[in-house]
């Protein structure tokens, strides 16, 4: 049998026992659910995440995203899809690198939408996956969850390092017992767009949505 990691103890922040937890996808809130949960707080999901591009992509990590918080007996709160208000946000920032200002409008608009939402339902402390991706800076990411929550008084952006302490290998470990979607870009239609320029220019095929799980075996060329 698998030795899996363990879990950590750590206190939740300013004795808070709910937690709004703004979710990425699956894989990327798979360990961090796992020990929100395991300091006893009550935690709900939310789900708002406009720049995944195109829907099919969309509809795929946030199917497999509500069926763990099912499995978790986790609240699952599923936001708007409104693209138009992602592209309108960004527009200007096209050709922006990856985590560069493209990306700091991006998690400002998610968290703001996640922070009005913790604000409005009592939740005094929200926090979120996208830091424990490889693709994401933690610094951009932790600052976006500060000044969204900085509107509201009371609330709290918890900072925590989801990848420190096993963090990221537990990551890895349960997108593979469960066999996870596999995603090969950030999401949203210029990453999707820069990562296969990229893999053009290294002779490589372009990116097949829906293709790639975790412990699977990859597809053929």
């Amino acid at each position: 049998m698998r030795r899996r990691s363990p879990i950590p103890r750590f206190e939740l922040p300013a004795g808070a026992k709910k937690v709004l937890l703004h979710s990425c996808c699956a894989p990327c809130s798979g360990a961090v659910m796992e020990r929100i949960l395991a300091a006893g707080a009550e935690l709900t999901v939310f789900f708002y995440n406009p720049n995944i591009h195109p829907l099919r992509e969309y509809e795929l990590r946030k199917r497999e995203n509500i069926a763990f918080a099912q499995k978790l007996s986790v609240p699952f709160l599923d936001a708007d899809y409104d693209t138009d208000h992602w592209f309108s946000r960004v527009r200007g920032l096209e050709w922006e690198p990856e985590r560069g200002a493209r990306c700091t409008a991006c998690f400002d608009l998610r968290f703001e939408r996640t922070a009005l939402y913790a604000a409005e339902r009592g939740f005094p402390v929200f926090t979120s996956s996208l830091g424990i991706s490889r693709w994401k800076d933690f610094d951009q990411v932790t600052g976006a969850g500060m000044r969204a929550a900085a509107r509201y008084p009371g609330l709290l952006y918890w900072t925590y390092n989801w990848r420190k302490l096993g963090g990221s290998e537990r990551m890895i470990e349960i997108s593979r017992e469960e066999g996870f979607y596999q995603q090969e870009y950030c999401g949203c239609l210029y990453s999707l767009r820069d990562a296969n320029r990229w893999r053009t220019a290294q002779g490589r095929p372009k990116i097949e949505l829906g293709k790639k799980f975790y412990g699977r075996p990859a597809p053929p060329a």
